[in-house]
């Protein structure tokens, strides 16, 4: 396969006036990420969903971009396990002047379908939200469908960023049953 570049998509302008406040079954609870407590639980979470190249140091390089009150976890109370998580990370690029990007989406597979993948993304676009961002995204892959849904149904919408995006999109759109609309989704023209 050849080495593409991750898919990016992008908070609309239209919703930037808000994202409904995240919610959880009872037996979960959001939180912010705790260094001293959660590190184990969090490598252990995220290695599970792919990041296998995650470990303490790769946590501190992230916390040094986070925002304050940034760092979301879901955790299941009745066995204090850490099962969902996402950050708010400052992280401007050259497509994203004053960017804030939602990064490093996991959940457990065992809790799949609670809402938590959403719950913990909502938790970081209100964030940004909170801070002034008025350019938040995400970078994501091809195969990460659960994901992508629940991107799609939070409100984010791709970006057509350079040529060739396009059909990527359509196969997912296909493959989620979600509408394929290209020509509202920003981005380079001729896409």
């Amino acid at each position: 396969m050849e080495n593409r570049p991750q898919l990016q998509m992008l908070w609309p302008e239209a919703l930037l006036s808000g994202v409904p406040e995240p919610s959880l079954a009872p037996e979960y609870v959001l939180r912010i990420f705790d260094p001293d407590q959660d590190l184990a639980d969090y490598l252990s979470l995220v290695h599970e969903a792919g990041f296998t190249d995650f470990d303490e140091q790769r946590v501190t390089g992230c916390l040094q971009r986070v925002l304050p009150d940034g760092f979301f976890v879901a955790v299941h109370m009745p066995t204090d396990e850490l099962v969902a998580t996402a950050m708010a990370t400052h992280n401007p690029t050259r497509l994203h002047a004053y960017g804030g990007e939602l990064g490093w989406v996991a959940g457990r597979s065992a809790h799949a379908g609670n809402g938590l993948g959403t719950a913990v993304c909502a938790a970081v676009v209100r964030r940004f939200l909170s801070a002034g961002y008025r350019r938040i995204y995400l970078l994501t892959d091809d195969w990460r469908l659960p994901a992508l849904k629940v991107y799609l149904k939070l409100g984010f919408v791709p970006y057509l960023f350079e040529a060739g995006i396009a059909p990527r999109w359509q196969t997912i759109c296909e493959s989620l049953h979600w509408p394929y609309t290209p020509e509202s989704w920003p981005g380079v023209q001729g896409n």
